[in-house]
């Protein structure tokens, strides 16, 4: 059997592509994160939240009080609302949403930061550094990162 010449060029340009992609490796967290997030203050409704997510296309906010990080409002909290059949017009942030956050700093590695996140159930990690949120990677982007997956591939990112 014979391949055609546009294979063999197709597959060289691949060829080449793949290792373009691969010659600068992110490895650390400042290096992946999303600089722009998406924050809510703890009264704010579950609505106003959802709304700004939705603007945004991301999967979580953060939650700041006085530009303090005291928790994090993700997809699966406010699912947990509409289960709960709350009226997203009424119930706040600050009831909804995970106090504490576990955070991350721009040194972390994305290794370090996938095991955290699969270790701990979660799936978007705050970067913060000297007291203030500097950005927030999810699951996603950490194993796109670590796969070396093109993010416009996979769909809309968190």
């Amino acid at each position: 059997m014979r391949i055609s010449e546009t294979v063999l060029t197709r597959r060289a340009r691949g060829f080449e592509e793949l290792k373009t992609s691969y010659a600068r490796r992110v490895t650390r967290l400042g290096e992946l994160m999303t600089g722009s997030v998406v924050a809510v203050a703890p009264e704010d409704t579950l609505g106003e939240a959802a709304e700004r997510m939705a603007e945004d296309g991301v999967g979580s906010a953060v939650v700041l009080d006085s530009g303090r990080l005291i928790g994090i409002l993700t997809e699966r909290d406010l699912l947990g609302a509409v289960a709960g059949r709350v009226h997203t017009s009424e119930a706040r942030v600050r009831e909804w949403m995970t106090t504490d956050p576990v955070t991350a700093s721009e040194d972390m590695s994305v290794d370090e930061a996938i095991r955290t996140m699969l270790e701990r159930g979660f799936r978007h990690l705050p970067v913060v550094e000297g007291g203030r949120t500097v950005g927030i990677v999810s699951l996603r982007e950490c194993m796109r990162a670590e796969l070396h997956v093109d993010a416009g591939a996979e769909g809309p990112s968190d």
